[in-house]
């Protein structure tokens, strides 16, 4: 309910009383420990939100103190997304540590959980079925709405079969509708679609830190450690054609891999130059590849707004420069192991900032441990600067070395931005459900007309 730091390297928190997690144990200081320890283990996909947490002190069952290597600008953000489970129901369990992602580990908490949130998981059948059910202990019912009483989830793979479903009556809800079918869903007197700029962003990486690509034709060298590839791929790529025809105009065609309404987003470096083929060509041949070279794109084809659709349309524009590329489209839960094990030579990937602060982009993706860092790409200063930002209190000096890593990363061409994304939902017009940036439904906010 309330937090203070006590000194540089000591917050402390109180707890809120008379909170319990859905199987009824009370949720107490112990919890917080321990869910600390848990995300800063090396499973853990949330250990980055805590690179400054050196420990935990419970005071008492409701007060403890969390103790860091120095001061932390951003650490009451970055702890908003490292949700609290209970010791006792981990231990029962035998989840104590996090999942294994990288090694596909499935552990009990896969597919079941103990939260002190509005609802409760009844039923989890990945790919078929989610159930919540309505939490009748919730904490701050008194709050919100909370008038929803059951969440049925149901992937459906088909664009024409999710939308058929909502046209029909069969969902109320439809989360990133097909853009094809939004003239079609506007002109239903019974249907509502809203929309909003996402807090994400989408690009290509490039393996640059393998000696040799594993499936270029280029042997002994790697064309991805060379400046000129990287910009002649960017070039190649008609980020304007692709929000015009393919996301018919649901996008913000971009410079840099994080979006408008993040902390020390560098508007002056996010002009996308227009797309030049014969520029690219030259680049290439001073590169040594003047016919070009052979290499394998990895894209996922159910994660982002038509993804696979984009990255056979890069495909083709990366063709006519001379470069060959072979596209392998898989679902999200066979394409994202591959950049987090780092066997991807091109891959897309989108990234939405949890913290909306750079810091939370550079720690992910552009430094040599970075979990999302696929790129393999390592700066010794961009990792200087990353870990003085995390500690620096001064707002002109954090600001400096923000936009000193931007700049950087832009003018190298470590990634090739492509767009921002845009969300758009459609719903059953008695549905009221308010949108936020980070495209994910509150569905205790929610309210039946």
């Amino acid at each position: 309910t309330s937090w203070r730091a006590l000194d540089p390297k000591t917050w402390e928190f109180n707890l809120r009383k008379g909170v319990t997690f859905h199987d009824g144990t009370p949720f107490t200081a112990e919890d917080v420990a321990f869910t600390i320890a848990r995300a800063k283990g090396p499973t853990s996909e949330f250990r980055n939100y805590l690179t400054t947490v050196t420990g935990t002190k419970v005071i008492d069952d409701h007060t403890i103190h969390l103790l860091t290597s120095g001061p932390d600008p951003v650490l009451i953000n970055n702890l908003c997304y490292v949700f609290i489970m209970s010791k006792k129901w981990c231990e029962k369990h035998g989840a104590t540590e996090a999942q294994n992602f990288k090694a596909k580990e499935e552990k009990y908490t896969v597919r079941h959980e103990n939260g002190t949130g509005p609802y409760k998981l009844e039923i989890r059948e990945p790919d078929i079925r989610t159930i919540l059910v309505k939490n009748p202990n919730w904490w701050n019912a008194k709050t919100y709405p909370y008038e929803i009483d059951r969440i049925i989830y149901t992937p459906i793979a088909n664009p024409a079969t999710r939308v058929a479903a909502l046209l029909s009556g069969e969902v109320d809800f439809l989360l990133d509708p097909p853009f094809q079918d939004l003239d079609r869903l506007k002109k239903n007197p019974n249907i509502k679609v809203d929309q909003i700029a996402q807090n994400r962003s989408i690009f290509f990486g490039l393996d640059q830190a393998s000696h040799e690509l594993r499936s270029s034709n280029v042997k002994g060298k790697n064309p991805f450690k060379d400046k000129r590839v990287r910009q002649a791929m960017h070039l190649a790529i008609d980020g304007y054609a692709i929000q015009k025809v393919i996301m018919r105009g649901l996008s913000q065609p971009a410079n840099v891999i994080t979006a408008p309404m993040v902390y020390g987003y560098p508007k002056e470096l996010d002009k996308r130059p227009p797309a030049d083929p014969q520029k690219a060509k030259k680049l290439l041949a001073e590169a040594g590849y003047p016919n070009g070279f052979e290499v394998k794109l990895d894209c996922p084809n159910n994660r982002y707004n038509n993804d696979e659709k984009i990255c056979q349309a890069v495909v083709g524009m990366l063709g006519k420069v001379g470069i060959k590329v072979n596209l392998d489209a898989q679902s999200k839960t066979l394409h994202f192991p591959k950049i987090t094990n780092r066997q991807s030579d091109f891959y897309m990937l989108g990234w939405g900032v949890a913290t909306v602060d750079s810091h939370y982009v550079f720690t992910y993706l552009t430094t040599k441990d970075g979990p999302w860092n696929g790129s393999g790409f390592t700066d010794p200063r961009v990792e200087e600067l990353t870990q003085a930002m995390s500690v620096e209190m001064d707002k002109a000096k954090r600001d400096a070395m923000i936009a000193e890593v931007w700049k950087k990363l832009t003018e190298d061409v470590i990634y090739l931005p492509l767009h921002h994304q845009v969300i758009v939902w459609a719903m059953n017009k008695k549905l009221e459900m308010p949108m936020q940036p980070d495209d994910q439904p509150q569905f205790c906010w929610a309210k039946m007309k």
